[in-house]
């Protein structure tokens, strides 16, 4: 897969040289490429933002700039093939499981880290009509920029490509990842020793039993989901829940709706 990053803070990508990342690198299972926009400026400032029409606080990036170095990006692909353009911002869509595997499907991503109030429209529309565009949101915030999106999203990506991964099994039980626990939180993990700081692990788990095992986790798994996304139990498909599983969530006191699905449990009012 290649990856391609415009940005005006080329350094502030050099976390995609260590890690997970780093060595996807190094295996060339990744080819990443980081461009610094300013090079595709033409004034002694090497200038890439303006004020905006209509007035207003901040500053927006030029179209200029940013149109010289999409078309470059896009030639060194020698024409035979078009990326993916992905654009980090607050008013995208959420980034999600199921949007990183859409995208370790896709052979090339180009990501936009936009700064100040972000990138003249004309920019994402110009090239809407040619590429396909993803407008994303890692979440309900604002930052200075998006080259930390593009941090989160790249490491979320490369970590599903092949050979990636040490044990190609590691992201099948994720939280999020597709399948019949996509909608649930990955439960509790441990590790040796048996015991620290007088702290034991689940017996279930030195069982030997796979089924009891398999069990536990799933039962973990619902009571996290239930503490921490109780949105993301209202979603689960009631055909992906079990008899057990319904028994714990109405033991957990929420309510089995005529479809089939939970909802929260109602909340008391005092008088």
């Amino acid at each position: 897969m290649r990856l391609d990053v415009v940005t005006i803070f080329p350094e502030y990508l050099e976390p995609l040289n260590v890690s997970l990342v780093g060595k996807a690198r190094a295996r060339g299972r990744l080819d990443v490429r980081v461009h610094d926009l300013r090079t595709f400026t033409h004034d002694r400032h090497n200038t890439v933002d303006d004020t905006p029409y209509g007035g207003g606080p901040g500053m927006v990036m030029k179209p200029e700039p940013w149109g010289e170095a999409l078309d470059s990006v896009i030639a060194s692909g020698g024409g035979e093939e078009r990326p993916t353009l992905v654009v980090p911002t607050p008013s995208g869509r959420p980034f999600t499981q199921e949007l990183a595997v859409e995208f370790s499907r896709r052979p090339w991503l180009v990501f936009t880290p936009a700064r100040y109030e972000g990138i003249d429209r004309r920019v994402i529309e110009e090239y809407g009509e040619r590429l396909d565009v993803f407008e994303v949101s890692i979440g309900d915030y604002v930052l200075a920029g998006g080259e930390a999106a593009v941090l989160v999203i790249t490491e979320a990506v490369a970590r599903l490509l092949p050979g990636v991964l040490g044990n190609a099994e590691s992201h099948r039980d994720d939280s999020f990842a597709p399948g019949a626990m996509a909608n649930l939180l990955e439960g509790p993990v441990y590790t040796k020793p048996p015991e620290w700081r007088g702290r034991g692990i689940p017996e279930v788990l030195v069982s030997g039993h796979h089924g009891k095992i398999a069990r536990w986790r799933r039962d973990q798994a619902f009571r996290r989901t239930v503490a921490n996304r109780p949105d993301l139990i209202e979603r689960c498909d009631p055909a992906e829940l079990d008899k057990h599983d319904r028994s714990l969530l109405a033991a957990l006191g929420w309510r089995e709706l005529p479809d089939g699905r939970f909802g929260r449990p109602a909340e008391v009012v005092e008088e």
